[in-house]
């Protein structure tokens, strides 16, 4: 194909900004989809994007499309809009020449969207094409005049440049589609040749019948079938097995050749080989790999268990196929006394956590025990040792401890001003450090905000949404590291200490976690046949206790008269029953209870 007609485009868009619903429309306008199988959300093919109306891997799709009697090849790559996931939008906006800035007029600029467009600016040094687009014109709350005046401030731009669209109806995406072939330069390479080959990897998927397939973009040469190909981060080699492009199923195809965005079928069924951002290139002519290659680095953690012990090597399994596909998620084997063996994850932030615990549940039917999430704290002991502690569980006593460090973020936040006061006294609660406010469009104004990564995870997003009426937004960035003044606290259930219920938190919200912890497992633990006390502890005492009074069954119901002497001695060994039951006794607290602690409010 001609490179003169290939267009390489992605979209980028906060959640929620029918980033999805756009896609749909241009599926259904280029025919890439017949009518017959078209259905709301084509290209979210996982069961959890559809569920929550989010897009949480990224998923490529070619489209042919005709202007003026010539036939173009539209290559969309459709990305994720949390911040989570921020690193694969980074590598998207490598393997394209333009992107589409979605923006709901509803809605108007959101702090993500600010962050996501930072990211295209920088790409936008090699010539990276952004078209602004407003979203849900339809909609009675549309409120066009002013956001296109916000996104006028934000780029820079004309207000004629700005599109117009509505993806439920799919008014303006005709149009849209021949802005794309106008506006987007066409692709170029550096290196002239089919002999030579690279190929950025922008994501890739795991198959049990075929391996891992990488979805890449050929910025030079051409590949086949059957030849010999390497991962220039990996080291890896392997043939291609086939090679193919999106519509939006796999179809396989003769060669892929510089310009066009495509599947290769590698073959390798062994975890940590693939990863985004690595380079392809042919084992008999090697190029230098692509610039800008990083790992993903995890910000929370978080310790999984079987339910079951006999499940450990179920929870292996499923964690080494999960890590087929998703690279971005490190797990090493731990081991607990109270929960046995499981293994210490990292996730790239709080929605990742939730959605692998998610897919191990659903995809590999296993019951887990996930402990409550954490950040790396760096700790310095009084013996001059440092060490880097992933787990609450194994955060030392403060006795043993001279200096404890955490990482903070850059957080920026933009919300209408009439929420400003209530949402300025809520960063305070969570120790931030307010920088500069700046008024921003119709109303409405941003805050750049320092914070410990620990508060943005207590609970902050849903304060935050909560305190603004689900009208302000976030974004953040990892910053620094700084000195935290925190302590471990942990849940004991009848004399033991509960691991996975363990947490590091501030010192000053010691007294009112505590309080909290107690009141909620109480609420929350099913009564024993024996009375049991559930305690927090830290410091190296008692903070906050809570009894929970066991069943009481009456032992003497079956009997009628009598000498009261007969019903005395039944209750006598009733109680010593319980007393030994007291001592002996252990308490199974059931799955859904260490879900609803880790979850904020009082569920």
């Amino acid at each position: 194909m001609d490179l003169r007609r290939i267009r390489n485009f992605s979209i980028i868009a906060h959640i929620d900004h029918g980033k999805s619903t756009l896609a749909d429309r241009m599926l259904e306008i280029t025919h890439t989809v017949e009518t017959r199988k078209m259905r709301d959300q084509v290209l979210d093919s996982m069961e959890l994007e559809r569920e929550r109306g989010i897009t949480i891997k990224m998923q490529p799709v070619r489209m042919e499309y005709e202007l003026k009697g010539e036939k173009y090849i539209l290559n969309l790559i459709d990305t994720p809009g949390h911040v989570d996931f921020s690193y694969e939008v980074s590598r998207a906006l490598k393997a394209v020449e333009g992107s589409i800035l979605l923006i709901d007029s509803t809605q108007g600029v959101q702090a993500q969207t600010l962050t996501t467009l930072a990211m295209a600016r920088e790409e936008g040094e090699r010539g990276l094409k952004i078209i602004p687009v407003l979203s849900k014109i339809d909609s009675p709350l549309a409120r066009i005049p002013e956001v296109k005046e916000e996104i006028v401030n934000l780029l820079n731009c004309k207000e004629e440049e700005i599109l117009e669209v509505s993806g439920r109806t799919g008014e303006g995406v005709d149009n849209l589609l021949q802005e794309v072939i106008k506006r987007v330069p066409e692709p170029t390479h550096a290196y002239e040749g089919d002999d030579n080959l690279r190929a950025l990897v922008f994501d890739f998927k795991y198959s049990n019948h075929k391996g891992v397939i990488v979805f890449v973009r050929l910025l030079d040469g051409r590949v086949k079938k059957g030849e010999n190909l390497i991962f220039s981060v990996s080291n890896e080699k392997f043939t291609a097995l086939e090679v193919g492009t999106f519509s939006p199923e796999e179809t396989p195809r003769e060669y892929l050749s510089a310009g066009d965005t495509g599947y290769i079928v590698t073959g390798i069924k062994k975890p940590g080989i693939a990863s985004v951002g690595d380079t392809i290139t042919k084992m008999t002519n090697p190029l230098p790999p692509l610039s800008g290659y990083m790992q993903p680095m995890p910000v929370v953690w978080a310790s999984i268990f079987p339910e079951d012990a006999d499940d450990f090597t179920e929870l292996k399994l499923a964690l080494g196929k999960l890590k087929l596909s998703d690279s971005s998620f490190s797990y090493e084997e731990e081991s607990s006394g109270s929960l046995g063996r499981g293994y210490l994850c990292g996730f790239l932030g709080m929605l990742h956590l939730e959605i692998i615990t998610e897919r191990l549940r659903r995809e590999f039917n296993l019951d887990l025990v996930i402990t409550t999430p954490s950040i790396i704290y760096e700790v310095l002991y009084n013996n001059g040792k440092r060490q880097s502690i992933y787990s609450p569980y194994f955060f030392p006593d403060d006795g043993e401890i001279k200096t404890v460090f955490e990482p903070w973020v850059k957080v920026k936040i933009i919300t209408p001003a009439k929420y400003l006061g209530n949402i300025i006294q809520i960063l305070f609660d969570h120790e931030a450090e307010t920088g500069e406010t700046e008024n921003f469009g119709d109303n409405r104004s941003s805050i750049s905000v320092k914070m410990p990564l620990r508060e943005l995870y207590r609970n902050f997003f849903d304060e935050l949404k909560s305190i603004s009426s689900g009208y302000g937004s976030i974004s953040y960035e990892i910053n620094e590291n700084r000195e935290a003044n925190v302590t471990r606290l942990d849940i004991l259930v009848a004399d033991e200490v509960v691991a996975a219920l363990s947490k590091v938190i501030s010192k000053k919200r010691v007294e009112e976690e505590s309080e909290n912890a107690v009141n909620k497992l109480e609420g929350l633990l099913p009564r024993q046949m024996f009375t049991l006390k559930i305690q927090a502890k830290a410091f190296g005492r008692i903070i906050a206790s809570r009894t929970l009074s066991g069943m009481k069954k009456d032992v003497t119901q079956h009997m009628y008269g009598g000498d009261i002497t007969r019903k005395m001695k039944l209750r006598e060994k009733q109680k010593k029953g319980k007393k030994k039951m007291k001592e002996r006794g252990r308490v199974n607290i059931p799955q859904d209870v260490f879900l609803k602690m880790m979850r904020g409010g009082n569920n």
